[in-house]
């Protein structure tokens, strides 16, 4: 008969079996987690994100799914910032993105906003006969989201990105002057657009609605502009602001402007009516 071999002896190669397969495990993970790391977490979350909010919104709309490839939309996003100093993106290069998903010309149905964002989209949300930039492709797939890329880098990043309106050129700003105004040249007829009342001076002269979307009116694309002056309980602001009297001198001399003074509360009442859909 040959040697048996003992219990100590037996455990002790069980321990040592143990510690191998221990070992393996433990370099598999590490394997895993340089492989994760080579693709940033930001970058990955972040296309992710976009891809998905793309993806969502085709379904929704029913947009043929041939005519809009989310990961070539990724591509053409990205290629406009990545590589760039996070200050120094200019709008045109925006301009491959935008042209490649371009704004559908909806008479009578552009919606624009000034401080009124998140009442405009109550609406729009529920009065489809309507639509803000917000409610387009592009612009619910980047809405209150930040990103920049670095020089030297081919990487999207998420953190450490300046704000939109840090400086004059950062990608989210670039990004959004430039939808904003090809939004604008998209209006036709009838153009809404939701003002605060409770400010004094609804019409800002250094907004985005003052400085890129106005200029862009023309008759007779552009029928008439329809101010709504959104007003709260004790508001004072009314049409006859002096802002809004420079809104009007600014605009092409073929526009008809019209301003109505509306409560707050009676547009949640007309969202809530399934059947009207006229702001004012």
């Amino acid at each position: 008969m040959g040697d048996t071999e003992s219990g100590p002896a037996k455990r002790i190669r069980k321990r040592r079996r143990n510690i191998g397969i221990g070992i393996a495990v433990a370099v598999l993970v590490l394997v895993i987690i340089v492989v994760a790391v080579a693709v940033p977490l930001s970058l990955r979350t972040f296309k992710r994100g976009f891809i998905q909010r793309c993806e969502d919104f085709k379904d929704k709309k029913g947009l043929i799914r041939s005519k809009y490839d989310c990961e070539k939309i990724w591509g053409l996003f990205e290629e406009a910032y990545v590589g760039r100093d996070p200050c120094k993106v200019p709008v045109e290069a925006f301009k491959p993105l935008l042209n490649a998903v371009p704004f559908k010309r909806k008479c009578n149905q552009t919606m624009l906003w000034s401080k009124t964002k998140a009442l405009v989209h109550d609406f729009t949300k529920k009065r489809k006969c309507f639509e803000t930039l917000e409610d387009t492709l592009l612009g619910s797939v980047l809405d209150e989201m930040n990103w920049c890329g670095k020089e030297g880098s081919n990487e999207t990043f998420t953190t450490g990105c300046p704000e939109r309106n840090d400086c004059e050129t950062s990608a989210v700003r670039s990004f959004w002057n430039g939808a904003s105004a090809a939004f604008a040249d998209a209006a036709c007829g009838d153009v809404t657009v939701m003002l605060a009342g409770s400010v004094a001076t609804p019409f800002y002269d250094k907004s985005v609605f003052a400085t890129i979307e106005v200029p862009r009116f023309y008759s007779p694309r552009v029928r008439s502009l329809n101010v709504v002056l959104v007003t709260q309980k004790n508001s004072v602001t009314s049409c006859e602001n002096e802002s809004l009297k420079d809104l009007q001198r600014k605009l092409d001399g073929g526009i008809k402007y019209n301003c109505t003074k509306m409560p707050e509360d009676k547009i949640y009442d007309w969202i809530s009516d399934p059947e009207d859909c006229v702001p004012c």
